[in-house]
């Protein structure tokens, strides 16, 4: 492949170009990161069930939150021991299976055998409480599960139960006002409210843009190279 001097000068121009837009393109998503962060870092820190009280009846805005979350009312199945947030039970099918297997001028059929899901039902407690306030379940977004016990019914069927503990401490960030928290807050599981701000400022979406976008201009350069270019030389 040779690449001429009109071909160099093309494919600086190119460069240019696309360097000039990533800037545009990179400038809003540095913005937009710059701006959430701007509201983690004015965002309340509360700790005290009357600060949250407090802040929730006077619309204080935006709040990092640390407390416990717990199941008011817990759930359960009968097989299975404690409590819990949440319980997911998960039936499996001990099911055959065929497959054919070449080897060299052989084939053969094996039969296997895998434990498929044929279903799944979950429950959850209607209420729970954050540092001290009651709310509806679906108000804070709930820890992820953990497999807690594997019960078989009989030798081809078995129940894998997956579920969250009663009572977790962790993080939430919200908004505070009407009396209320936002819906669907996400909780931050173990972490205290430094370790939550941390978690979330950060700007990994302007360095993952920049990789992305130089990979393409090369491409495209690249590319570029590779097409009957000999229209350059008219």
């Amino acid at each position: 492949m040779e690449i001429t001097k009109r071909e160099v000068t093309l494919s600086v121009t190119i460069i240019a170009i696309m360097l000039l837009i990533g800037f545009v393109i990179g400038s809003k998503i540095s913005d937009s990161e710059l701006d959430n962060n701007e509201k983690y870092n004015k965002a309340l820190k509360i700790e005290s069930a009357e600060l949250f009280q407090y802040g929730m009846n006077t619309n204080v805005g935006n709040a990092f939150v640390f407390g416990d979350l717990e199941a008011v009312d817990t759930v359960s199945y009968p097989e299975v021991k404690g409590e819990y947030l949440y319980i997911k039970r998960v039936k499996e099918r001990y099911t055959s299976h065929t497959r054919v297997v070449r080897s060299g001028k052989t084939t053969t059929v094996q039969t296997y055998w895998t434990w498929d899901k044929v279903g799944s039902e979950s429950k959850h407690s209607e209420s729970i409480k954050f540092l001290g306030a009651e709310f509806d379940y679906s108000k804070i977004n709930r820890p992820k599960t953990n497999h807690i016990d594997t019960v078989k019914e009989s030798s081809r069927i078995r129940y894998k139960f997956y579920a969250c503990k009663s009572k977790y401490s962790g993080t939430i960030f919200t908004e505070l006002k009407n009396g209320t928290i936002s819906d669907k807050s996400d909780f931050y599981r173990d972490m205290t409210i430094n370790e939550t701000v941390k978690r979330l400022e950060v700007r990994t979406g302007t360095i993952i843009f920049w990789i992305f976008w130089i990979t393409l201009i090369i491409g495209a350069v690249y590319g570029f190279y590779y097409l009957d270019n000999n229209w350059l030389n008219r």
